[in-house]
């Protein structure tokens, strides 16, 4: 029997429409990140025989025994339940559980002398008063240990299961240790006297992982904005000199911020940052090209998203010694993030790219996108939550599935601008809304 090709094409428009169907479900069946973590920040003070630490963090996931290393929301956590219950304790009742918490704590959080934990002794702990229960709420705890007269520098050891943690060493002006620990861990020996002995490259070295931790899986709205570039410009020559001038606008903001010249609220900052993404997505759909004044509007939007990055390095403080090779580092690990998500993203659609430029339509491949939108994905999804903490990963797999199927639509459909339609445009539109939403949160949420 002969197929007509009004019937033909009218069953090419239902192969696109299912794939693009799939994709949106896949979105919406993606978990919301609502019960953050964030990581902790730890002011260490030593002098003479003593030491001290204050640390700002979210208490209730530590008492309820949850394991952050790795997670990005409580929710994913099989300790959830309690966290929860945690969360509406009024501070003196959760004040009061950590404190009978303490030796737990003890055995995860040390200062160490020469390999050999020194007890930390518990003074205060300041728990503020419960607010939206869905939100991180910020604690404070401070402990003050007696160090050996004749011992050597400190260590701070601090158990992966707390998660990610900055620590700054105060009383020492401009040259106190820092470090960041994303997965715990052991600091460098931190003299107790005079400058940290931290070096240039080891410096360097320790803050490129930070930068690229803040990319890949951490900041999906970053992620977003530079897909935004992506769609609108999959050829590399225009995609690569707006990555870079990106990057070397939200460079120049973050050195700015960081030294203290350039001072902007994150309740300013990150609502922009939600509005550059619904930016992006909207002049994608519009454009039929680069516009003449896109690269005006690239430099705005890094020099915006620079300061979104000095947000987060603002809570741990890079310190005086050793600036320009953490601040390098952090750069680097940045870039080598978005580069990787652009490279992700290439693999995934390079079939629909290649197509629109044959004009051929591919069933078979069209086929083995759809399995992975709709089966290998979710698959990879429960199999990776039975064994790890991927609550960070989580949007991130949701997102290659959605590409997975708009890929599939492309391969059903005409050549003639198959990647625009049925790629570029539909994800494009997701990324403005997801920008839309996140706005809206961060003004009136």
């Amino acid at each position: 029997m002969t197929t007509t090709p009004g019937k033909q094409a009218a069953k090419v428009g239902r192969w696109a429409l299912l794939s693009r169907i799939a994709a949106l479900l896949t979105i919406l069946a993606a978990p919301v990140v609502a019960h953050e973590v964030q990581p902790s920040v730890m002011n260490l003070t030593l002098q003479g025989n003593s030491a001290q630490v204050e640390v700002e963090a979210t208490l209730e996931p530590m008492i309820a025994g949850v394991d952050l290393d790795g997670l990005s929301d409580t929710n994913n956590s099989d300790r959830s339940d309690e966290t929860d219950r945690l969360r509406a304790l009024p501070p003196e009742e959760l004040a009061a559980a950590f404190r009978e918490n303490w030796s737990d704590m003890q055995q995860r959080l040390q200062l160490r002398v020469d390999g050999e934990p020194v007890p930390l002794e518990l003074q205060d702990v300041s728990v503020p008063p419960v607010g939206n229960p869905a939100l991180p709420r910020v604690s404070t705890f401070s402990a003050t240990a007696e160090l050996p007269p004749e011992g050597g520098p400190v260590t701070v050891a601090w158990d992966p299961s707390l998660g990610a943690v900055a620590i700054r060493q105060l009383g020492q002006g401009n040259e106190g240790y820092t470090a960041y620990l994303t997965s715990g861990g052991e600091t460098d020996p931190i003299p107790r006297t005079g400058a940290s002995t931290q070096g240039f490259g080891a410096a360097f070295l320790s803050y490129i992982p930070v930068g690229f931790e803040h990319i890949v899986p951490l900041g999906l709205d970053h992620i977003l904005f530079v897909l935004g570039l992506f769609f609108l410009a999959a050829q590399l020559r225009p995609l690569l000199w707006q990555v870079t001038a990106f990057t070397l606008a939200h460079t120049v903001t973050l050195a700015l911020a960081a030294l203290g010249i350039v001072q902007v609220p994150a309740a300013v900052v990150e609502p922009l940052i939600a509005a550059s993404i619904v930016y992006v997505g909207v002049e994608n759909v519009l454009a039929r090209g680069l516009s003449p004044w896109r690269p005006v509007v690239i430099v705005l939007f890094g020099l915006l998203h620079g300061l979104g990055f000095a947000s987060v390095l603002s809570e741990y403080g890079l310190g005086a010694q050793n600036f320009v090779a953490k601040l390098i580092g952090f750069n680097i690990g940045v870039e080598i993030g978005q580069l990787a998500v652009i490279a992700a993203a290439f693999l995934i659609v390079a079939a629909a790219l290649r197509h629109d430029r044959a004009s051929e339509r591919n069933r078979p491949l069209a086929y083995g996108y759809m399995v992975l939108s709709f089966v290998a994905a979710p698959a990879l999804l429960a199999v990776l939550s039975t064994m790890l903490p991927i609550g960070a990963l989580m949007p991130l797999i949701a997102t290659a599935a959605v590409l997975f199927g708009f890929t599939a639509a492309a391969l059903v459909s005409d050549g003639a601008d198959s990647y625009r339609q049925n790629v570029a445009n539909p994800a494009s539109i997701l990324i403005a809304l997801t920008g839309a939403y996140w706005f809206v949160e961060r003004v009136f949420l």
